[in-house]
């Protein structure tokens, strides 16, 4: 994360990470005080946060499709099916994680963090597995990629150089991949998040902002 999305712009307005962070934890309280019986924050555990993420469900964006739907498992189906919208995966576990960091921010405990609970954790894991299955789409983290040192040179191959072009020589063997440059792109981001402003027909809770 780079400085500015971790705290204010240059301008001293909220990074877009702040601002997001300030309105999940607002609708988590609006949740909690709609709750019946309403639910006091200190008293919030492991198992409140998993109503919360199934609540939030009925106002997902992503398609999962069930293990009986003939889509199952396509990432690209050719038609439309009547399986339910879900939460994706990914929003839900930035969501977890804005939520957790908000909680001690607003004077929890680290110990008591019901965000960072086990249950929460493996809540997100199987979620993560079973809509990969459903949607026929990897996971998978990505692993950041290791410079490779350059080969020691032999004495078989030595060549004799000035001190400038020993200087060129040594820049050259120092960069990644060789002097061509070439580069790959970034590999896509598992999901977008997506403003949505539409407030809950009920009335009773304003949906986040920003998921699938």
């Amino acid at each position: 994360m780079s400085a500015a999305e971790g705290g204010a712009c240059g301008d001293g307005r909220p990074s877009r990470y702040e601002s997001q962070k300030r309105r999940d934890w607002n609708t988590f309280g609006q949740y909690l005080r709609n709750h019946r019986p309403p639910l006091e924050l200190s008293r919030c555990s492991g198992a409140h946060v998993l109503e919360f993420l199934r609540y939030l469900d009925q106002f997902g964006k992503t398609k999962v499709h069930a293990p009986g739907c003939p889509f199952f498992g396509q990432p690209c189906p050719p038609g439309p099916c009547s399986c339910p919208l879900r939460q994706a995966w990914g929003s839900l576990d930035a969501l977890v994680g804005r939520l957790r960091a908000a909680f001690e921010e607003n004077g929890g405990r680290p110990e008591a963090n019901p965000f960072a609970a086990r249950a929460v954790r493996l809540y997100l894991r199987d979620l993560r597995d079973s809509q990969a299955k459903a949607r026929g789409v990897a996971y998978d983290k990505k692993k950041r990629k290791r410079a490779i040192p350059p080969p020691p040179a032999s004495a078989s191959t030595a060549v004799d150089f000035d001190s400038c072009q020993q200087h060129q020589y040594d820049s050259i063997l120092m960069i990644p991949g060789g002097v061509s440059g070439g580069g790959g792109g970034a590999g896509a981001g598992v999901d977008q998040m997506v403003c949505d402003g539409e407030v809950h027909a009920s009335g009773a809770m304003i949906p986040l902002s920003a998921f699938h």
